[in-house]
């Protein structure tokens, strides 16, 4: 059934020709379809298809929505952009229409404070899941938290023997845990910058990778799974201050690990594998094969709600670990919809595949592009763009649905190291070995803002969660903060 669209500033008189109206069809992301097709005037753009959503969804309160054809966003009416595109008016068009975040993050334009106190290179940062504290992890074997009100050093952490290269804090924000090229693992207060416990002891080499089970699984966090360099995984419970599951299968090192939404924890490694654990006992439930090299790097399409929980950009806090979990799981279902959730791996091989492990073990589309290895992916907060990281000095925009290559970000002159997103997935934030830091504007795949400032490379970068700093280290030893 065709219908007619009554559309504010669009009218419809029958006498108009009807080649100034095209027919259309509204969809989700994941191709759903939003009614029937609908003829539509060509001087509708963003404005009346913003109207004519909200109205076809009945929602109360009007929300904002991106429109996309072809993978296109849609800026100006549709006439203008059938004619300049040169599509036909004959067929139906098709409309994907994206929610957007209700709240708008300002872009970081300059370095607010440079924070000396690392005697080696800064190997990580990471904030907490409300954003209100920053750790960093260090060549000279410390982990530190920062004061990011005085914009000061809070704690340094002792006890590691050697680098510190990974950290990550519970998506609850009570623990934060560390792990060091020993293969150690120390989990700390972070109110207290104090180890709570011996060090964690049991793989034979660094430590590649830490991951937390979400909270909406589990509240409050006690587990978390690290990878190493010995080719095993181990599931540790703080509680019990101890490993409970080892996961062994993988005939090389273990290079990335995510705790999935679903209860599933994802290996990616040397041997060119991804393999599927559960986590009750440690059960090897899958490999995903197809990269031709190592695998570099993990992401999930639900990872921005797995860091942070019941934690968004209002900043509310909780007081029972119930209602956090409660939340969270609020949360992640709201952002996961009905689609499976979704994985992506980078890889040595130059390339990267989108997976749905829960549908299927063969890859949805391999995605190819880079002319060097893939460092680092990662999926926006809404899960509806992948970016990825490479040592051919560019940083490249995927569908996060379908996979398909979207746009390349050129600018740095050296590999890129880290990359990591806006809380309302319109900015991109990369850092180099150039030195540098550049912020990418997702809807005009621009360059908003050149941040030079380190004297050295740039290993580490992480955005707040709250939108409203961003922070970086590297080989000069300090740390930098960055604010709109």
């Amino acid at each position: 059934m065709e219908v007619e669209a009554g559309l504010a500033g669009a009218p419809m008189e029958e006498e108009r020709e009807l080649s100034n109206r095209v027919i259309c069809q509204l969809t989700d992301s994941e191709g759903t379809p939003l009614g029937a097709p609908i003829f539509l005037p060509e001087s509708a753009g963003p404005k009346e298809l913003q109207q004519l959503v909200n109205k076809l969804l009945k929602n109360e309160e009007k929300l904002p929505y991106a429109f996309y054809v072809s993978d296109h966003e849609l800026v100006v009416p549709l006439g203008s952009y059938l004619q300049k595109n040169k599509v036909s008016v004959e067929k139906v068009i098709t409309i994907v229409y994206q929610p957007q975040a209700v709240f708008r993050i300002c872009p970081v334009t300059r370095c607010s404070s440079t924070i000396a106190g690392h005697m080696e290179a800064v190997l990580s940062v990471a904030f907490s899941p409300d954003g209100r504290h920053l750790a960093s992890g260090s060549g000279d074997t410390t982990v530190r938290l920062w004061d990011l009100n005085t914009q000061t050093p809070l704690f340094t952490c002792k006890g590691h023997r050697n680098w510190v290269l990974s950290i990550a804090w519970s998506p609850d924000g009570k623990h934060l845990v560390s792990g060091s090229k020993t293969g150690e693992l120390i989990c700390w207060d972070p109110q207290t910058g104090k180890p709570s416990g011996n060090p964690l002891t049991g793989h034979k080499k660094w430590i590649t990778g830490i991951s937390w089970e979400p909270v909406h699984l589990n509240a409050p966090c006690r587990r978390f799974v690290s990878a190493s360099k010995d080719g095993d995984a181990r599931i540790w419970d703080v509680s019990l201050r101890k490993c409970v599951i080892c996961l062994t299968g993988h005939t090389l090192a273990i290079t990335c690990v995510k705790w999935g939404g679903d209860g599933i924890i994802y290996t990616g490694s040397q041997d060119c594998t991804i393999k599927m654990w559960e986590t009750s006992q440690g059960k090897l439930i899958g490999t995903l094969k197809g990269h031709g090299h190592w695998v570099n790097s993990l992401a999930l399409s639900t990872e921005y709600v797995l860091r942070t929980g019941a934690f968004d950009h209002t900043g509310k806090q909780y007081s029972s670990a119930e209602e956090m979990k409660k939340v969270a799981l609020e949360r992640y279902n709201r952002m996961k919809g009905s689609a499976p959730e979704r994985l992506v791996s980078g890889s040595d091989d130059f390339t990267m595949y989108l997976w749905e492990p829960a549908v299927s073990k063969h890859p949805k589309t391999r995605m190819t592009g880079h002319q060097q290895l893939v460092n680092h992916v990662y999926f926006s907060p809404d899960g509806l763009w992948i970016a990825s990281a490479s040592f051919d000095k560019s940083v490249k925009l995927w569908n996060g649905i379908t996979g398909k290559f979207v746009a390349a970000f050129r600018g740095h002159v050296g590999p890129v190291y880290q990359i990591s997103w806006s809380a309302d997935s319109r900015l991109l934030l990369s850092g180099s070995k150039d030195s540098t830091l550049k912020v990418w504007d997702i809807r005009t795949q621009k360059l908003k803002q050149d941040l030079p400032g380190h004297a050295d490379e740039v290993y580490a970068v992480d955005w707040s969660p709250d939108g409203e700093k961003v922070a970086s280290g590297g080989n000069d030893k300090v740390l930098k903060l960055w604010m709109g």
